[in-house]
């Protein structure tokens, strides 16, 4: 899987080759890497890379992903058709906002039902990929039209999670 980023200001692309526990990647195109990755408790990872190891705090924010690897603060925006923030498939106009898998995933939880009123920023369901949960929230406020996908589901990218009107 390849994703665009900009990490701190700084552009990079990944190449995924695998996920944990062994994780194989590739950064700008340059040799293949390994680091072993595991999740100590949810938005919390244990990194062995290159002999060293690392604690990456992952926090989702509105304006994209908060990284904080041995206290130091990294802000990342993936960019590209399967960007993963918070305004992933978020239509933030007037109209119906409609909230899309930004890549292939899990549904792990729901956090709301069809005629629930939620405000922005507020969790509608949350997506396990690549071994991270991600909540998905709400880009306005409004009611929830309909949550297409349950507990357990598996998704595709781009996928219709739920409806927002």
């Amino acid at each position: 899987m390849k994703l665009d980023l900009e990490i701190g200001g700084v552009a990079a692309a990944i190449d995924v080759v695998a996920t944990t526990p062994e994780c194989r990647f590739r950064v700008n195109d340059g040799e293949e890497r390994k680091a072993d990755v595991a999740e100590v408790t949810p938005g919390v990872y244990s990194v062995l890379l290159d002999g060293r190891s690392y604690e990456a705090r992952v926090e989702q924010t509105p304006d994209g992903l908060l990284v904080v690897v041995n206290g130091t603060r990294l802000a990342v925006e993936v960019r590209g058709p399967r960007r993963w923030s918070a305004h992933a498939g978020a239509g933030v106009g007037d109209g119906v906002q409609s909230l899309l898998a930004p890549m292939p995933g899990k549904v792990v939880r729901v956090l709301v039902k069809p005629g629930d009123t939620v405000e922005p920023g507020q969790g509608i369901l949350v997506v396990e990929a690549m071994k991270m949960q991600n909540e998905m929230k709400a880009g306005r406020a409004g009611r929830v039209l309909s949550i297409a996908v349950q507990e357990g589901a598996t998704v595709k990218a781009d996928e219709v999670l739920a409806r927002i009107g």
